[in-house]
């Protein structure tokens, strides 16, 4: 985890107190549903949460060094971790980790760090969310130019492109949903998962005081298909994250200058060129958003696993949970403070929307001369052929506009009244359906939001 790019709340669930904290938990919650069962005396179980708590409570870096250097002898962190809990519990502690093995600690473990993480990434997605459902309101009537392949399609509305965002970051909260109520699972199975030690009402009881699932067929570990899942929607968020950077990094280039980012007082651009203003957070967002990606391949990787175990898995875990999620977190929390300051120019996206010479209301037009009795296919040839009239002399002194190369046009003077031309070629034509879209997007509140 980079320091630049953490966030205090989410890097504490991957910092090794808390780690501990829900091992001690997992322990202490599978001691008291064998306590229940009578497996082992009420008595010892309410011991170890008395005499563990307060320690795990009160845990500190001489304590974390005693585990670390426990572990550089016994070479295993979980018989590292119980051997210093021993120490504080006593007698008792013989009835720790009992019919138990390490992955169901480790396992339960990630399972409850990832539910955690999770829970602080929808909250990012909420902040998102309202980010760029104000903004979409905003800026629902801002008339602006579609582009595709890069290129000057037909007007739209920016509060329209917005709101894809905003529809696309929606349907990424519910798949994150899915992925953390998946992942969402205890194994409290002993060796090989078959329960041989302990009872599978132990793992019923723990998962229910955890908030958590339990793994049907946990084999040892809980499969990795359920991880991979949680981090390929991890990837997929990402990449609505990059794909909103990026088209703010394109509406802030100096040749559109439609949108661009909030310049802090003070903000430098460039140690050479004092009048740069660059899309820093929308690049810094579109490379977060590969790290958070390079998760995915590793979590799939990671799904298959020798016969009922082995640890293939546990070092790019190691790796990749705190790091993807930490990652995603910070990003998420920068998007939302960009898009809610973004500054946006209207009156350059109705120039940039004019700027070829009324070329964009070709669609229109061809509708115009259909309706007027023309064939589709003779429409097509008159539209084309003065648009591009208009786009190849356009900028110099014998250029004329879409309109007037039209106007002079034989096949179309006398065929097509001004007043239908005129209609065609009014942008606003093009947001006739905004309502049915705020609506489908926004509900009741979207539709009438925004005016004229």
């Amino acid at each position: 985890m980079v320091p630049r790019y953490t966030r205090p709340a989410m890097a504490a669930i991957w910092a090794p107190e808390n780690r501990f904290r829900i091992w001690f938990e997992i322990e202490a919650l599978a001691a008291e549903g064998m306590a229940r069962l009578g497996a082992i005396p009420e008595e010892a179980a309410r011991t170890i949460r008395e005499k563990g708590a307060p320690a795990l409570a009160a845990i500190s870096q001489a304590d974390l060094d005693r585990i670390d250097e426990i572990e550089r002898e016994t070479r295993h962190d979980v018989i590292a971790f119980l051997t210093w809990l021993a120490g504080h519990i006593g007698p008792d502690s013989r009835f720790v980790h009992l019919g138990m093995t390490s992955s169901d600690v480790l396992d339960t473990c990630l399972s409850v760090q990832l539910t955690q993480a999770a829970d602080l990434l929808l909250a990012d997605l909420d902040e998102v969310l309202a980010a760029l459902k104000a903004r979409a309101i905003e800026h629902k009537h801002t008339l602006t130019i579609g582009r595709s392949h890069g290129i000057h399609a037909e007007p739209t509305s920016f509060g329209i492109k917005l709101a894809g965002h905003y529809a696309e970051f929606a349907r990424n909260r519910t798949r994150l949903e899915q992925a953390r109520a998946e992942v969402a699972v205890c194994a409290i199975s002993g060796a090989v998962g078959t329960f041989a030690h302990v009872d599978p009402r132990v793992e019923e009881f723990v998962a229910g005081r955890l908030g958590l699932a339990v793994e049907p067929v946990s084999t040892q570990v809980i499969p990795r298909d359920r991880h991979a899942a949680f981090f390929c929607t991890l990837g997929v968020i990402a990449s609505a994250v990059e794909r909103l950077a990026t088209e703010v990094r394109h509406l802030q280039r100096s040749e559109v200058r439609e949108a661009e980012e909030f310049f802090h007082p003070g903000q430098k651009g460039s140690s050479a060129m004092p009048h740069k203003r660059n899309p820093v957070l929308s690049e810094n967002l579109t490379g977060l958003a590969r790290i958070v990606r390079s998760a995915v391949v590793p979590a799939l990787e990671n799904v298959t696993l020798w016969h009922e175990r082995d640890i293939s898995h546990s070092s790019v875990e190691r790796a990749i949970a705190p790091d993807a999620t930490v990652t995603l977190d910070f990003a998420l929390a920068r998007l939302a403070g960009m898009m809610a300051k973004l500054t946006v120019y209207p009156e350059r996206m109705a120039a940039n929307l004019e700027s070829l010479g009324g070329v964009v209301h070709s669609g229109e037009v061809l509708l115009a001369l259909a309706k007027a009795g023309i064939l589709r296919e003779d429409a097509y040839r008159i539209v084309q052929r003065n648009a591009m009239a208009t786009w190849q002399k356009l900028g110099t002194p014998e250029g004329r506009s879409f309109r007037a190369n039209l106007d002079a046009d034989p096949e179309v003077a006398g065929r097509v009244p001004a007043a239908v031309l005129d209609e065609a070629m009014d942008a606003r034509l093009h947001l006739r359906q905004i309502d049915a879209i705020f609506d489908r997007v926004f509900g009741p509140e979207g539709k009438a939001a925004g005016g004229e």
